[in-house]
C-alpha cells in the first residue's frame, strides 16, 4: 500500500507516520510538508510545499497512492473562525479535491474529532466546521472516505505536540493518561492505535463512514 500522509509534524501524524513505517504492508509514504522534519526512512519521502490552498505545482507528485492519511490541523483555541475555517476546512478541502481527481481508488481518512456537529447548525464553533468539513469530504468521488472522531489520545514512543500549550497540558495530566483509559476506554486512544486503525481500514473498510474513539481502539 502506497500512503500519502498530510500532517506528520503533529501529534497525531507523528504516530500515524511511525505505524506506517513498521507496518510490512505498507511501501512507501510520501509526507507533504511545508518544512523538512530530518526524519530519514527508506519507506518515506518527504514533499516541501508551501501552498496547501493550491497543490498544482506538485499534482505530477500526488498520484498513484492507494491511501490519504489526513492528520493536519489546529486547535480552535482563542482563534476565530474564519481563521479556523481556512486551515481546517480550506486547506483540507484542496487537498481532497485534487487527490479525488487524481486518485479516484483512494481511501481517504480524515482526523476529525469526539463531538463533531454533523449538522453544521450547532452552537460550537469547531464542531460546526469539522461537521462541514466531514460532510464534504464524504461527498467526494473517492472509493471510500472515513472521518476518524478520536477523543483524548495518548502520546507514546516519544510522540509529541509541536503546539506549547498541548505540551504542557500533556505533561500535567501524563501521568494519569494510563489511568482514564482504563476508566474511560471510549474516550482516550493512542497515537498508536489510531495509526494502527487508519491503515488497517484503508485496506479493508469499515462498516462505517464515522469512526468514534471506540470504534477506532477496537480495530
Amino acid at each position: 500500500m502506497n500512503v500519502l500522509l498530510f500532517g506528520a509534524t503533529g501529534m497525531v501524524g507523528q504516530g500515524v507516520l511511525r505505524e506506517c513505517l513498521l507496518d510490512p504492508d505498507v511501501e512507501r509514504v510520501l509526507s507533504v510538508v511545508r518544512g523538512t522534519s530530518g526524519q530519514q526512512h527508506a519507506k518515506l519521502r518527504e514533499l516541501v510545499h508551501q501552498d496547501f490552498l493550491d497543490f498544482s505545482a506538485i499534482e505530477s507528485e500526488m498520484s498513484g497512492f492507494d491511501a490519504c492519511f489526513f492528520c493536519l490541523g489546529v486547535s480552535s483555541a482563542g482563534m476565530k473562525e474564519e481563521r479556523y475555517r481556512r486551515i481546517t476546512y480550506d486547506i483540507t478541502m484542496a487537498a481532497a479535491r485534487t487527490l479525488a481527481r487524481l486518485n479516484p481508488g483512494m481511501t481517504f481518512i480524515y482526523v476529525s474529532g469526539m463531538g463533531t456537529d454533523s449538522s453544521e447548525r450547532g452552537r460550537t464553533m469547531w464542531a460546526r466546521v469539522k461537521g462541514t468539513t466531514e460532510n464534504d469530504l464524504l461527498r467526494l468521488p473517492f472509493r471510500a472516505a472515513y472521518m476518524f472522531r478520536p477523543a483524548l489520545i495518548m502520546p507514546l514512543h516519544g510522540v509529541k505536540s509541536r503546539t506549547r500549550i498541548v505540551r504542557v497540558t500533556y505533561a500535567l495530566i501524563g501521568p494519569l493518561l494510563p489511568l482514564l483509559r482504563a476508566w474511560m476506554p471510549k474516550h482516550v486512544t493512542t497515537t498508536e492505535q489510531v495509526g494502527r486503525a487508519m491503515i488497517a481500514v484503508a485496506q479493508k473498510g469499515w462498516a462505517k463512514a464515522v469512526l468514534e474513539n471506540w470504534e477506532i481502539d477496537s480495530i
